[in-house]
């Protein structure tokens, strides 16, 4: 038993010592992946658009890219406006924190 203890309290000490490492690695892993589809964003952007207007496409083709261009477009506005109001409430902390005499 006083090896089982010993050999879990190794593993515990170790595990606390590399799991910080490894979610930052597991971060910077993720980004750099998050960055690459960035870049692609601008040629996916012109698939849905071509295959939107494309003749030869089926109509249920054209409805699912039409259906991906209006779910990001919303979703784009959605987040010019969180954006714009969470620089509305800092404005609004910062003059609570040291108002103008």
């Amino acid at each position: 038993m006083a090896t089982r203890r010993s050999v879990g309290q190794l593993a515990a000490s170790s595990a606390s010592s590399f799991s910080p490492a490894y979610r930052e690695a597991r971060r910077a892993a993720f980004g750099q992946a998050i960055a690459r589809l960035q870049q692609g964003t601008s040629a996916a952007a012109t698939t849905l658009l071509k295959t939107l207007i494309d003749p030869g496409r089926p109509a249920s083709v054209k409805v699912l890219a039409a259906e991906a261009i209006f779910n990001h477009a919303a979703k784009a506005i959605e987040i010019e406006d969180i954006e714009a109001r969470v620089s509305e409430l800092e404005r609004a902390a910062e003059q609570v924190k040291s108002p103008r005499r």
